[in-house]
């Protein structure tokens, strides 16, 4: 008996069963189905809308995968999934936690997703993305770059612990806790040693974590190693944090190692004036 040529129906199936039960409006027509039967299918609860031309095939109990992927696929060409949402997905990190992180190419501006934080970037490349399990994620490396600016120095030090255990390349992202911590150590030593009030440390600002906070000055400050701040993407999502604090106001300062061994006066002076303190 020969066989009968796939229907659109089962076309729709077979994709979305590769994709974690997800699928596109552009598979859905290149399938078969015109615009017209997508809507039928979708008064009928046998497609399910999750984001503006991403699609559920056939029910909505996607799993972690399916959600990622349905984010990645909102999001077009060259997106990846990043931040947390690719450390969980590395399985770096547990659980599963919403907002999904996406990143996407280029410095052009692009409408915000509800249950997304979309992240621009002029450096994202297939050579800092890679593909798990059928879904565009940024590689390990990249993943840890990112975490360093928008999470915790704990989940860091976490992630950089399961990526190690996992055997998962990460470059030199690994030795960056190290010089980080010393870094902390060295400032809160020259807070206390001129006799500054002592900030709160490590202190989350959704959706970023700041360095040094002193909450009745509204001023923050970010300690700034070499080896985790160079680069263009660095420097973007430095100026992106600054003016984020900025807009909640906070007046943020910057300084390097090289300014608290080297020019400690100066750093000393600025940081008294912002903290209202008179100079003996």
């Amino acid at each position: 008996m020969q066989n009968l040529p796939a229907t659109p129906d089962e076309k729709c199936a077979e994709t979305a069963a590769k994709q974690h039960g997800v699928i596109t409006t552009q598979q859905l027509l290149a399938a078969g189905l015109v615009a017209s039967a997508i809507h039928r299918r979708v008064r009928a609860g046998r497609v399910h809308p999750l984001y503006r031309g991403v699609y559920a095939w056939g029910h909505t109990g996607l799993s972690n995968e399916g959600r990622w992927m349905a984010a990645v696929l909102a999001c077009g060409k060259g997106a990846a999934l990043s931040h947390r949402s690719a450390a969980e997905h590395w399985k770096l990190l547990e659980g599963w936690s919403s907002p999904i992180h996406v990143t996407v190419p280029g410095d052009g501006g692009r409408s915000q997703r509800k249950g997304l934080t979309t992240h621009r970037s002029s450096s994202l490349t297939s050579s800092t993305a890679a593909l798990r399990d059928g879904i565009a994620v940024t590689d390990p490396a990249r993943t840890i770059a990112d975490l360093r600016r928008t999470e915790s120095q704990g989940l860091v030090a976490k992630a950089i612990r399961q990526a190690s255990f996992r055997r998962l390349d990460i470059g030199n992202e690994g030795g960056h806790i190290c010089e980080r911590s010393e870094l902390e150590r060295r400032f809160l030593r020259f807070c206390h040693r001129n006799g500054l009030a002592l900030p709160e440390v490590n202190v989350p600002i959704a959706p970023y974590t700041v360095d040094f906070l002193w909450r009745r000055q509204s001023l923050a400050v970010e300690t700034d190693g070499w080896e985790a701040h160079r680069g263009r993407q660095a420097f973007e999502d430095d100026r992106a944090r600054d003016a984020f604090l900025r807009k909640l106001g906070y007046e943020v300062l910057r300084f390097t190692w090289r300014q608290l061994e080297q020019d400690s006066a100066s750093v000393l002076a600025l940081l008294r004036r912002y903290l209202h303190v008179g100079v003996p």
